[in-house]
């Protein structure tokens, strides 16, 4: 700080931070790993069911689940030590996902797997996303954030753009045993990056409560704050655009695709977010943060033009000008876990986690629905004129809670 203003952080400045690269380095092997698994359940239950809406549910799948595990486990990594938690959580996965690999099992086998996978993944990535502010403090935390999702979406390229090769090339068993190994991985580079750390202090005056009432708590926290509310309702427009991830698979078929035009069609959002999420750090905070209800709007409206069934290379450029806009969730999730303190960040992040994936796994398979009644094309263009619809609520809610604590700010100066 010099001269009471804070000093942008620096690329190098972040990456210096030993720790933040071994959680950097654990992200990219567990997210590009996923995605790739996921390519690989959705081509595989496609061609046993041949079901637009089929494949569409068991990807919603890896969503939905976070409307109980969310909540229910995130408040893990606020009474264990973090590190212990992500750990054992990678292990976890890593087993399961090799289960998941077995050919043998039936499908519904291959889903209770895929629920128990994502049960261990809410402890996980609450436990990881509590760390990194303390890692980076300050501004380096929202640099750091930026370089981490940049990275996150530039995994899911990798796994989503290779996915189609893969399976074609090693099979969707090969796919899920890869998978697998990135979670072994992970582990590793946790275990020996980060250092060891007790379980986060709560304040000196704060009573002991069990463990359903911190987690109420976290709760009452994000309903009774106006501005963490409406970060949370600007993430889940989330929901409306993801979309594109359920039905790739069999919006590709209808287009004369297959695997192949699938994985790019996966990797066109990500790749476009990863270059918004660049741009969007050359903004000042203040434009950031006042553009978060436009860019939300911006993120839905290319998938009105689905409707028309383009062809492969349009759609790549729609999805990808859609994965531009909804780069909005970078400073948004950064404000909201730096307005939490952090022995509630655990939980708080469950409810927010909860709010985001329950969204995008109810989009998803209403989409799927549609798309079974109607086509896939449709499907997006009609999640995509309602997801503008909720954008400019959400983002009308959100300009009022900035306006209020303005206001409150102002009177509190006099």
């Amino acid at each position: 700080m010099v001269g009471g203003v804070v000093e942008r952080a620096r690329w190098r400045d972040v990456f210096g931070h030993a720790e933040f690269r071994a959680l950097f380095l654990a992200g990219i092997l567990s997210v590009a790993g996923d995605q790739l698994a996921r390519v690989a359940l959705s081509v595989l239950v496609f061609e046993r069911t041949e079901s637009a809406g089929l494949t569409a549910l068991t990807y919603a799948l890896t969503y939905v689940p976070d409307l109980l595990f969310g909540p229910l486990l995130a408040g893990i990594a606020d009474r264990y030590p973090r590190r212990r938690v992500m750990i054992i959580t990678d292990l976890a996965r890593a087993v399961l996902v090799a289960a998941m690999a077995i050919e043998a099992l039936p499908l519904i086998v291959v889903i209770l797997l895929l629920i128990a996978l994502q049960a261990f993944g809410s402890p996980f990535n609450a436990a990881r996303a509590a760390t990194l502010p303390v890692v980076l403090p300050g501004d380096h935390y929202v640099l750091g954030k930026a370089a981490n999702d940049m990275v996150v979406q530039f995994s899911q390229v990798l796994g989503f753009g290779t996915g189609g090769l893969a399976v074609v090339a090693v099979g969707t068993s090969g796919g899920l045993l890869l998978d697998s190994g990135t979670f072994l991985l992970s582990a590793l580079l946790i275990a020996f990056g980060v250092h060891a750390r007790p379980a986060p202090a709560k304040q000196v005056d704060e009573p002991r409560r069990s463990y359903f009432a911190d987690m109420a708590a976290g709760a009452s926290l994000v309903i009774r704050t106006p501005s963490l509310r409406a970060l949370i309702a600007l993430a889940t427009i989330a929901g409306f655009y993801v979309t594109v991830e359920g039905l790739a698979v069999p919006y590709a078929n209808e287009i004369g695709g297959g695997p192949k035009a699938a994985g790019l069609l996966l990797a066109a959002s990500p790749a476009g977010a990863v270059v918004g999420m660049w741009l969007i750090t050359l903004w000042p905070p203040e434009r950031r943060m006042r553009l978060l209800g436009p860019l939300a709007v911006a993120a839905c409206v290319p998938l009105v033009f689905c409707a028309f069934r383009p062809g492969l290379v349009p759609t790549l450029v729609l999805w990808a000008l859609s994965g531009m806009a909804s780069a909005y969730h970078l400073p948004t999730s950064a404000a909201f876990v730096q307005a939490v303190p952090d022995h509630q960040r655990g939980q708080a992040f469950g409810v927010a986690s909860t709010a985001l994936k329950g969204s995008q796994g109810l989009g998803i398979l209403l989409a799927g629905l549609i798309a079974d009644r109607t086509s896939p094309s449709l499907a997006l263009a009609v999640v995509g004129a309602a997801g503008v619809l909720a954008a400019l609520v959400a983002g009308t809610a959100w300009a009022r809670a900035r306006q209020g604590s303005v206001g409150t700010a102002e009177t509190v100066t006099e």
